[in-house]
């Protein structure tokens, strides 16, 4: 998910969603590309709206529990290549208008023209008529289809080579047709595929038939033949005029439930495959509450989980630690599994439950060479940027780690004070990651609005000992000097 990549995103960078080792990567078991492309968008775009979410939790359970169905699903949509435009110039030839030639005189020729063609041809063959007669005979069909040779071209130019992809499109709406689904979701989407008797297996089906039929023209032996005893180019454009009216205004809602349901089975192949993971609940008021919540990238064996407890707004959790202690990966854990819980999939927690909120993340922001800006003004435009949207009412959970790192120290504790105190004006509520222990003082001015947690590190037998385990308070063991020496970095009293 290299392409889906985006660093001003209000959070997918931070969160590793796209790229190497990413959300992505581990969720996505789309069969097409349409299917790729709309399990992109939820995870840019999470859903908020719980109605849907709880719909989308019951399709994701219920596809859960039909591996075979999900395994042949899937196979059937890798087993062929597809063009990575397929589907949109499907739909710029949906909206093209050919050339028409449905009308009676068409359709008449059609008739006549093979009679009178193979007419003359038994007739030289018996030796009742000459060769000239035939060639005389050509001036018909080659007069007809010639002339209007240009906008032929054009509409096989939009189907040409597509056959094979149609094919399996239809394959793939066979199997969503074939399948009975008890959750609302995945039932009315089905049924959007053969309402009013219009089937879209059939109808893609016969497409693929158009398509690979007037693909006879690529061999000019075979499409000259077609073409002067059967007209067939005129036919085809006759059949996909016919398909048009029929089908024409079906095919982008087709096409969209095959999508959902190619999405449906990336987070469903992850449900099936993370069984002591839990769909979340919903609560009323903002808050989000859940225990024992683990990273999805990490080995079970070495994946320690941890609660989140933030109820409200204006609220806001101080994280502090020392090096390597858990501070940032608590804060990815956080910020993902949100993610993960408003696509409708399930989370790794023992529970989880939330409202649904837009995330900002503010935890590798990384210098812009080709911008010319640096580290820090980096960091300041996102900041900004955020600011501007608390400003306009909008309701934010944000997830920030070390602020305004690119500057002194002095400067950076006057501006993290500043900023939390601006946050929690404004109305949003979040967590902050810090080395920063001043920041921890901040519970004495607001009582109300600060929770002070912290990750901490031991040394024993001269070793460091991480437990990645969250608790109350302000962190009391910094461990840099510590590392230093251990890497033979000589330190002076």
């Amino acid at each position: 998910g290299r392409e889906y990549i985006d660093t001003e995103h209000p959070f997918t960078f931070n969160l590793d969603v796209f790229g190497k080792r990413s959300l992505f990567q581990l969720i996505d078991r789309s069969a097409i590309i349409g299917g790729r492309e709309a399990l992109a968008n939820v995870l840019q775009n999470p859903i908020k709206n719980v109605k849907l979410l709880l719909q989308r939790q019951k399709a994701i359970s219920e596809l859960k529990d039909k591996p075979k169905w999900r395994q042949h699903f899937q196979a059937t949509g890798l087993l062929s290549e597809e063009n990575k435009n397929a589907v949109e110039e499907i739909f710029d030839w949906m909206s093209s208008t050919p050339q028409s030639f449905n009308t009676l005189f068409y359709k008449v020729m059609l008739v006549l023209n093979p009679l009178i063609g193979f007419t003359i041809v038994t007739l030289i063959g018996l030796g009742f008529l000459n060769f000239i007669t035939f060639l005389l005979f050509l001036i018909l069909p080659l007069s007809l289809v010639g002339t209007k040779i240009s906008g032929i071209n054009k509409e096989h130019n939009l189907l040409s080579k597509k056959a094979e992809q149609f094919q399996k499109y239809a394959r793939l709406f066979h199997f969503i047709e074939n399948e009975s689904f008890e959750s609302k979701l995945l039932a009315e989407e089905k049924d959007k595929l053969c309402g009013d008797a219009h089937s879209a297996h059939k109808g893609i089906y016969q497409l693929s038939k158009i398509a690979k039929a007037f693909d006879y023209r690529l061999n000019m032996i075979v499409g000259l033949f077609l073409n002067i005893f059967f007209l067939w180019d005129i036919l085809q454009i006759i059949r996909i005029e016919n398909w048009k009216k029929t089908n024409s205004r079906y095919v982008k809602s087709w096409f969209s439930v095959l999508f959902l349901f190619d999405e449906i089975n990336s987070f469903s192949g992850f449900a099936f495959s993370h069984p002591d993971a839990v769909f979340p609940t919903f609560s009323t008021d903002f808050e989000i509450k859940a225990t024992d919540v683990r990273h999805p990238f990490i080995a079970p064996k070495n994946n320690v989980g941890n609660e989140i407890s933030v109820t409200g707004w204006s609220q806001f959790n101080i994280v502090t630690g020392a090096n390597m202690a858990g501070k940032s990966t608590y804060l990815r854990t956080v910020g993902i599994n949100l993610v993960m819980a408003m696509t409708g999939m399930p989370v790794l927690a023992k529970s989880f439950d939330f409202k649904p909120v837009d995330i900002f993340t503010g935890i590798k922001t990384s210098d812009s060479l080709q911008d010319g800006e640096s580290y820090f003004f980096a960091e300041l435009k996102r900041l900004k940027a955020l600011i501007d949207l608390l400003e306009d009412g909008d309701q934010i959970f944000i997830i920030l780690d070390e602020i305004l790192r690119g500057t002194n120290s002095a400067d950076k504790q006057k501006g993290s004070l500043g900023l939390i105190q601006q946050f929690i004006r404004l109305g949003a509520s979040g967590m902050i990651a810090t080395h920063d222990l001043a920041l921890g003082d901040l519970i004495n001015s607001y009582p109300e609005n600060i929770k002070n947690k912290r990750f901490e590190v031991e040394i024993e037998n001269n070793e460091l000992v991480f437990d990645y385990k969250l608790k109350d308070g302000i962190s009391q063991n910094l461990n840099a000097t510590f590392l230093m020496k251990k890497m033979g970095i000589t330190l002076e009293d």
